[in-house]
């Protein structure tokens, strides 16, 4: 049953949704966090429910019902830099994930190559281990526990993500891109690049011979002795390995200057749904349309409450569309939503479409594929890149802690965060 507060939304009754996906609810969430922002550093990595010590924003971050940009101005409005510096870089991890990616496509095409011939590999014991394990029957009652709580809830804790991925890798020996595609599935804030990405960084594949091993000690410890698995987890398991796989930065695609002239249409998928928040807020547009995609999902497994997720917060950024550019919105059929792209696009007349900027994934694919469709039209398709992301995707093209330092250079770190308004 859902829960109270989610029906009105229009969510079947079947999904059990732990988070309304409306952008009104994540500012909610994001100002309730704040108070406690000092305390994040010290008490993020318990892994008790509720989990109240943590933010929770990242179904909305994910789906840009805010912005990376508002939780870190927040934080920022509320506590001395150093006492959040934490949690901000929190924040950015899923930036630099994303950027890590666009400068290396093929990396997210490698796992889906991956994951297809895992999945067509499995037999015997491993198949039987693997239903064990998506089931939360494995034996183990931790994993198993976290099994459970993501399948029912959409959300695991980053702390529980860690150790169930590696269980997952070298404790229970099952394909890594099986449990990405486990998560994906039915985490709310899944994305190709942090989650695909974080899976080979726990396999030692990211960072080549660095793996993640959990340890029962540690697992004890942060789970205030829920949980102690002594003598069940392989600690001393060695990093994975993969053929040779090119991982030099290539160039990122050029930031397009938006044609400011012509009869446009704005088009919204679920990796970007605050369009009234950004650079294109001030811009005239003959209308908007967005929809979920049956295909994105099911090419990616995805569980109904994620579907479900993306199609309500789709709803509310139409809304909010809708009363911000003071035009028609239009939702897309989802069953073929290529088509219908091409045939409002068509039926409004106008020269070009403009989309926020879709990482890589299955939605950059769809828009791909759009495209080239609209081009047979004569209509351009104009890709908008925040400047969040123009700004902080360059300088991922080696770890994390550089990148951080090129987010703080380039004054995401401090009282600029404030004044960018994409």
């Amino acid at each position: 049953m859902p829960r109270p507060g989610v029906q009105g939304l229009g969510l079947p009754r079947h999904v059990v949704q732990t988070e309304t996906p409306t952008r009104a609810a994540g500012l909610a969430r994001l100002a309730s966090f704040v108070p406690h922002g000092a305390a994040y550093a010290r008490e993020r990595n318990r892994v008790v429910p509720p989990h109240d010590r943590v933010s929770r924003l990242s179904p909305y971050l994910r789906h840009r019902l805010i912005l990376e940009r508002e939780a870190v101005a927040a934080v920022l409005d509320a506590h001395p830099r150093d006492v959040v510096d934490k949690f901000i870089s929190e924040v950015l991890w899923r930036t630099y994930w994303k950027g890590w990616l666009e400068h290396r496509p093929h990396v997210w095409d490698a796992y889906l190559d991956q994951l297809r011939h895992d999945r067509d590999g499995l037999a015997g014991r491993t198949s039987v281990r693997y239903a064990e394990a998506i089931t939360g029957r494995s034996g183990i009652a931790c994993f198993d526990a976290w099994a459970r709580e993501l399948i029912e809830t959409g959300y695991l804790h980053n702390h529980a993500r860690m150790w169930f991925a590696s269980i997952w890798i070298f404790t229970l020996r099952l394909p890594w891109t099986l449990g990405a595609a486990f998560f994906l599935r039915h985490l709310l804030d899944g994305d190709p690049a942090s989650n695909t990405l974080s899976w080979r960084w726990v396999a030692g594949l990211h960072t080549r011979g660095k793996h993640y091993l959990a340890q029962a000690e540690n697992i004890a410890r942060y789970t205030d002795g829920r949980f102690d698995p002594k003598g069940e987890l392989d600690e001393q398991a060695l990093p994975l390995t993969e053929p040779p796989l090119d991982l030099k930065p290539r160039a990122l695609s050029a930031s397009v200057d938006l044609p400011t002239d012509l009869q446009s249409g704005l088009l919204l998928t679920p990796e970007d749904l605050a369009p009234e928040v950004s650079h294109l807020s001030k811009l005239g547009f003959r209308g908007v349309a967005g929809g979920w995609d049956e295909t994105v999902g099911e090419a990616l497994d995805l569980a109904p409450p994620v579907g479900d997720f993306s199609r309500v917060a789709i709803g509310d950024a139409l809304s909010r569309a809708e009363a911000h550019f003071a035009v028609p919105t239009h939702a897309l059929d989802e069953g073929d939503w290529l088509a219908a792209a091409e045939a409002w696009a068509c039926g409004l007349a106008v020269r070009q479409v403009v989309t926020l900027e879709t990482p890589v994934g299955r939605w950059r694919e769809r828009i791909d594929q759009l495209d080239a469709r609209l081009a047979k039209h004569g209509i351009a398709l104009v890709r908008s890149r925040r400047t969040w992301d123009s700004s902080l995707w360059p300088g991922a093209t080696r770890g994390f802690f550089p990148f951080r330092e090129h987010a703080r250079r380039q004054g995401h770190l401090d009282g600029l965060t404030r004044i960018d308004d994409a």
